[in-house]
């Protein structure tokens, strides 16, 4: 979409409530027809809105939120982690929310509002809109909002009044902040404050934010605790053990060790281990490992013969997993086993970009396939020394590639325009294309 060049002081918040929104509507209307903006909108905004257009989702009414059944809400609300910190999300949001005559919603990781609760009568208003329990408000049904958007690019955002892109919803305010999972970075889901445009205000989006951190921080300690324990079981375990050997949780964290100094906190945990907890299996940091199950984690017995810094005879097998919106993975299997990585976004682009480039890419040449500027190599290198941390012999470097003995798959969603939506790197817009 183009943009006119602006003027000294202009911006939205020079203008009065109902004159900014009335421009929003100008620039909405404006993107849809891909003309000429009065201002350039939000970049979080602007990108949410091409997506949608990629999408072709309706923008008077989005496409339909139908709802899960009250046994699968049930189900759902159980399964989640957030459940656990519902205390904390209350106690840091609600008052706040009714007070200001909104409501506080808790959606999981695909969208689904799991929890309302807040203003009586906002509440009612909002049934209007499908913002009920259990409705679908991921970016795909719902177009830009807080829960959609904020699912998408996986940070916070606030939404006000004709930024949405469904117009049913520009009577709304909404400020959304994920919330993740401590013990393996998958997203649990967003934390969102909405209600009516006139009566929000700029700082709930802050509040919001650091009410997010809060619960991740809730989580954080409960598995500190977890990790304890298992400790407190593993050392007269390992001390029986005369070789090499680590015992971990059931998602790869380390909570104890003998004979080895792991690179990295957590170790990505092979799928064998939780199918047949019995190896051997092969992981990337150790080696060749016999499993064997513990209650809480399990132990990890490195075998005798094998380098933990060579992968095992023969070409192994990588599936980079790009398909989904908000998940994404990465699996190797080879003679010796097979195990399964979740990624961050961050990491999702880079194996992305090497995948494009088998010969390989300097730091240098990373960074400006992702930021557009060559110079920003110390986030690049940061962002694979771990990646070669968690991964072992699967990534080489000078140049950074994938190695050689390994074959490499990527399996991407069914419409390009769709690989990795929340992405703004150059490289990966060019892959869309």
């Amino acid at each position: 979409m183009r943009t006119e060049a602006t003027r000294p002081g202009d911006s939205l918040a020079a203008l009065s409530p109902a004159e900014s929104a009335r421009l929003m509507a100008v620039m909405r209307d404006a993107a849809l027809s891909r003309g000429r903006l009065p201002l350039p909108a939000r970049p979080v905004i602007g990108q949410s809105w091409d997506r949608m257009l990629r999408l072709g989702l309706d923008p008077d009414r989005g496409h339909d939120r139908g709802l899960l059944s009250l046994d699968e809400l049930e189900r759902r609300r159980r399964a989640t982690r957030l459940a656990d910190v519902l205390p904390t999300l209350h106690s840091g949001l609600l008052e706040a929310a009714e007070a200001a005559r909104h409501i506080m919603i808790i959606a999981d990781a695909d969208g689904r509002v799991l929890w309302i609760d807040g203003h009586r009568g906002i509440r009612r208003h909002a049934e209007g809109i499908a913002l009920t329990e259990g409705a679908h408000w991921a970016e795909e049904t719902a177009g830009t909002s807080g829960i959609g958007t904020a699912l998408a690019v996986r940070a916070p955002v606030r939404v006000h009044s004709a930024e949405h892109f469904v117009r049913a919803f520009h009577t709304w305010s909404c400020a959304a902040a994920p919330v993740r999972d401590p013990r393996d970075g998958q997203l649990l889901g967003v934390i969102d404050i909405s209600g009516p445009a006139p009566t929000a205000h700029p700082t709930v989006l802050s509040l919001v934010t650091a009410t997010a951190r809060w619960a991740e921080g809730e989580l954080r300690l409960a598995h500190s605790r977890e990790l304890d324990a298992l400790r407190a079981l593993a050392a007269p375990v390992l001390a029986r053990i005369p070789g090499k050997a680590a015992v971990v949780d059931r998602h790869g964290w380390v909570a104890a060790v003998t004979g080895i100094s792991p690179q990295d906190h957590r170790l990505p945990l092979p799928k064998a281990a939780r199918e047949a907890p019995y190896g051997p299996v092969w992981l990337p940091s150790l080696g060749t490992c016999a499993v064997e199950p513990l209650p809480g984690g399990h132990l990890l017995r490195v075998l005798d013969g094998e380098d933990g810094d060579r992968a095992p005879a023969g070409t192994g097998h990588l599936v980079l997993d790009v398909r989904h919106r908000h998940h994404w993975s990465l699996t190797f299997s080879g003679p010796s086993g097979t195990w399964t990585h979740g990624l961050s976004a961050r990491h999702a682009e880079l194996l992305l970009v090497l995948t494009a480039h088998p010969e390989g890419r300097t730091a240098a040449q990373l960074a400006h396939d992702l930021f557009g500027d060559p110079t920003r190599t110390v986030t690049v290198r940061a962002a694979l020394s771990r990646l070669r941390g968690q991964l072992g012999a699967v990534l080489a470097h000078r140049p950074y590639r994938f190695a050689d003995h390994i074959r490499v798959e990527v399996l991407e969603p069914d419409r390009r325009q769709d690989l990795l939506p929340f992405s703004v790197a150059p490289a990966v817009d060019r892959l869309r294309d």
